[in-house]
């Protein structure tokens, strides 16, 4: 993908062999993890992908075309912590991770179906919801809109992104409202949301789907176990946040494999009439 400049790397020489899963701390051989695409085959547990990672395993190749990557983040507030100003921050993060912003919207075709994507990256500032976030997802469903065709966001995020104040909480208004154009218009919306969905994005968009699904084991929120805690002044169950529980719950339509994603996308968007 010509659009994707691969992240840089501390050691470019050597080559690890092994995987070792973070929940149930199996080793497991890099090809396999790989072949797997970063799913343990022991325990099932979903490792976090890339945007560029998901796009490949998503789009029939050589189909997906970026759309709106122009638009990147301002600092508007002349933000400054402790760790410095969020100009720098925003630079040396694209310089890390290859990519501009924490979605990648695009179209392709997914199984010869024409559809929209926004794919959020956890590895750009967590995933957050800045001011370009939200208007790179409007974009898309704008796009998506004038031309007929399904749009499907894959959800990564901590929430709302601080450095930006209040700009960045009126993304959550701002997307609702362009998928809500959508759903008037019976323009499929699908939301899957993958490990972890959090914060105003998880009170936002990523709930708004005609159908929301989710990865095995991801983490789906808004507020902290902690402060729910610490609030209700109970223990919460221990799978509380989790997708299972969620499903179990009727928050989230159904839980689906990486490996059975793109069918199961495809089969979903069959029952539209396009």
């Amino acid at each position: 993908m010509a659009w994707f400049r691969s992240s840089k790397s501390r050691n470019n020489t050597k080559k690890e062999l092994w995987v070792k899963c973070k929940k149930c701390n199996s080793h497991v051989f890099v090809d396999e993890w790989n072949k797997n695409l970063k799913v343990c085959p022991k325990c099932n547990y979903h490792e976090k992908i890339t945007a560029c990672e998901r796009i490949q395993q998503l789009f029939d190749r050589n189909t997906f075309k970026e759309l709106f990557s122009n638009i990147v983040p301002v600092d508007s507030l002349n933000f400054q912590d402790i760790k410095g100003s969020y100009r720098d921050n925003i630079k040396a993060t694209k310089e890390k991770t290859g990519i501009s912003e924490a979605v990648v919207t695009g179209t392709g075709k997914l199984n010869n179906k024409q559809v929209v994507i926004a794919v959020m990256d956890f590895r750009f500032m967590g995933g957050s919801l800045g001011s370009a976030t939200g208007e790179r997802i409007l974009k898309a469903a704008n796009y998506a809109f004038e031309n007929n065709l399904p749009y499907i966001i894959f959800s990564a995020s901590g929430g709302a992104r601080m450095q930006e104040g209040t700009l960045s909480l009126m993304q959550m208004a701002k997307t609702c409202a362009g998928i809500s154009r959508l759903i008037k218009n019976n323009i499929p919306y699908i939301s899957v949301l993958t490990d972890p969905t959090s914060g105003g994005v998880s009170a936002s968009f990523a709930m708004m789907g005609d159908i929301n699904i989710s990865e095995p084991g991801a983490l789906i929120a808004f507020a902290g176990r902690r402060v729910i805690e610490q609030t209700i002044r109970e223990k919460l169950p221990d799978n509380f946040q989790t997708a299972e529980y969620l499903c179990d719950h009727g928050f989230i339509d159904s839980i689906v494999n990486r490996k059975d994603m793109k069918d199961y996308l495809s089969n979903v968007l069959s029952y539209y009439n396009q």
